[in-house]
C-alpha cells in the first residue's frame, strides 16, 4: 500500500494532556503488547485528547472514526465503487489502519450498530486479521496496528450497550473529570485565561455535575468549560459566556437553567 500517505495520519504537534494517574504508562504497556484498549468515561472528559496525545508520544499514525447508528460494516472495512474506469475497491478507515500500522480509534463505538462492531473481533485476538468478505480477501494487521475504542457508560441502555463478547476483547481504562485544581490548570492552559477565571468556571462545572441524576443526564464537560473561556477571550461577558457554553447546550429545563444561571451570577458577581 505504497500509495497511502502515512504522514497525513501523523500528529505533528503535541496535544496538551494532563495525566491524572498512571494512564500514560498503562497505555504504553498496552501498546507494547499490542493489546486492544477501551477508554470509558463521560462526555468531554479528555478521552479523545488522551489517545491523540499517546499517538503523538509514540509517533504512530492515528485514524479516528466517529461512530454513529447509520455506520455500516462497509463504512469501516471498505466497498467497491464504480467510476469511469470500471469497478475498484476502496479501503475503509479500519482497513487502512490495519495495513499501515496505525492506531485506529473508534470514538463512541456504542453508537454503532452491533452487527457493525462485530467486524472488529478478528483484529482483537491472536488472529489480528480483517476479513474483506466482499473482496474475498483477508488483511493481516501490520505489527504496529492497535485498535482503540471509547464510549460513555452513562449513556448505556438496552439498545446501546456493548456486547460482552466485544468488551472482553479489550483492556479498559476509566476516565473522569479531573480534580478541581487540575481541571483549573487545564482550562487556563488551553485558553490562556487567568487562573482565577478558570477556577470560577470549574466551580460552575462542579455545580452542574452535582445535578447529574437530579434533572441532568450529564454534567458540564471540561470541553464546555474551555468553550466558555474561549468566548470570554472574544469579549463576551463572563455570565453570558457561561450561559451560552455551559447551560443552554445541556438542558432546556427551566428549573435547571434557573439553578445554573443563579450559580453563574453568584460565582461571577
Amino acid at each position: 500500500m505504497s500509495d497511502i500517505d502515512i504522514e497525513q495520519y501523523m500528529i505533528t504537534e503535541e496535544p496538551f494532556y494532563h495525566a491524572q494517574d498512571q494512564e500514560v504508562a498503562w497505555y504504553e504497556a498496552a501498546y507494547a503488547a499490542r493489546l486492544p484498549v477501551m477508554v470509558k468515561g463521560p462526555t468531554g472528559c479528555g478521552k479523545s485528547r488522551f489517545i491523540e496525545h499517546m499517538a503523538w508520544k509514540l509517533q504512530k499514525p492515528i485514524i479516528t472514526v466517529a461512530c454513529n447508528e447509520d455506520m455500516t460494516a462497509s463504512d469501516l472495512v471498505g466497498r467497491y465503487l464504480l467510476d469511469a474506469t470500471g469497478t475498484r475497491w476502496l479501503d475503509g478507515p479500519l482497513t487502512i489502519a490495519a495495513r499501515i500500522g496505525a492506531i485506529c480509534y473508534l470514538d463512541e463505538v456504542v453508537e454503532a450498530r452491533q452487527d457493525t462492531t462485530v467486524v472488529i473481533h478478528p483484529l482483537t485476538d491472536h488472529r489480528r486479521t480483517l476479513p474483506l468478505d466482499k473482496k474475498g480477501d483477508v488483511v493481516t494487521a501490520h505489527p504496529d496496528f492497535q485498535l482503540v475504542i471509547s464510549y460513555n457508560p452513562g449513556y448505556q441502555s438496552l439498545m446501546k450497550e456493548l456486547k460482552q463478547s466485544t468488551k472482553q476483547r479489550f483492556i479498559a481504562m476509566d476516565f473522569d473529570y479531573a480534580p478541581s485544581d487540575v481541571e483549573t490548570g487545564i482550562v487556563a492552559k488551553e485558553t490562556g485565561v487567568d487562573e482565577a477565571t478558570a477556577k470560577k468556571l470549574v466551580e460552575i462545572g462542579q455545580v452542574a455535575r452535582n445535578l447529574k441524576g437530579h434533572g441532568l443526564d450529564e454534567g458540564i464537560s471540561t470541553r464546555l468549560l474551555v468553550y466558555a473561556a474561549s468566548l470570554m477571550n472574544q469579549g463576551v461577558k463572563p455570565q453570558d459566556a457561561c450561559r451560552l457554553a455551559l447551560v443552554r447546550p445541556i438542558t432546556d429545563d427551566e428549573d435547571i437553567r434557573s439553578t445554573l444561571d443563579h450559580a453563574i451570577d453568584s460565582i461571577f458577581a
